[in-house]
């Protein structure tokens, strides 16, 4: 079936026949893969995320069910002030106990062009773009300066993310398991064209250069397929 020209109704028939086939899969793989999944989770990361469609954690991470708790929205945006985020910051930190906080951007961001643009987008999206407008008025001479477009909603998307890592920082469940526990908070991008994340070097610790291996500090998160290895707020993911 050519996807392009199918109705709404046959994508979501397919997604559901694809659903079948996946956990068929799944359950062939590995027999212990849903009930266990069934007895409960206990993620090492918390990713806080856009809702882009392109952007999907755990593919992108290449991990699986069950190793990532999730929050997206619009942007990324991290807002002191929005109950839903926060309430997903607590349960994570407080009961999860989750050792990583990953703010998540990306390039080609919806929300970083309309807030780059003069026009109202309307409705609610105006006053949740709010604080990327903001950005981009701190900033109005450097993002100026940027001629290429695409850079320009690269470089307010970076400016976003470390600003919510400063949001996160302040957090009080999170600064207090950070002095408890040692929780790590990073600040990364995702560039769609590549496929790739970039340590943005905001967080709890400063970026330090060095080489791709996997040191004595490192903090892994395996996967089936695939590890996610920080080190010193810096990610890589080593394909198993």
């Amino acid at each position: 079936m050519d996807s392009s020209s199918s109705s709404p109704e046959d994508k979501f028939a397919y997604a559901l026949s694809s659903n079948q086939a996946w956990a068929g899969y799944k359950a062939h793989q590995n027999p212990d893969f849903f009930p266990r999944l069934a007895t409960g989770q206990s993620p090492e990361i918390l990713w806080l995320g856009c809702s882009d469609s392109r952007c999907p954690e755990t593919t992108i991470l290449g991990l699986q069910p069950g190793d990532v708790f999730v929050h997206r929205n619009i942007a990324n945006i991290v807002s002191p002030t929005d109950i839903n985020t926060a309430a997903v910051i607590q349960y994570a930190v407080e009961n999860l106990k989750v050792r990583h906080v990953v703010l998540c951007g990306h390039s080609a961001c919806g929300g970083a062009a309309a807030a780059l643009g003069h026009d109202r987008v309307g409705g609610v999206l105006d006053a949740w773009l709010a604080p990327l407008k903001a950005l981009r008025a701190a900033h109005a001479d450097e993002l100026t300066a940027i001629e290429d477009d695409k850079a320009r909603a690269v470089r307010i998307a970076e400016l976003n993310v470390e600003a919510g890592v400063k949001v996160l920082l302040a957090n009080v469940s999170i600064h207090e398991a950070i002095l408890e526990r040692g929780l790590q908070v990073h600040g990364i991008l995702f560039d769609i064209g590549s496929g790739r994340i970039r340590d943005l070097g905001f967080g709890t610790a400063k970026k330090k250069d060095g080489g791709g291996g996997v040191g004595q500090d490192a903090e892994v998160v395996r996967g089936n397929h695939g590890m996610l290895v920080f080190q010193q707020d810096s990610a890589s993911l080593h394909i198993q």
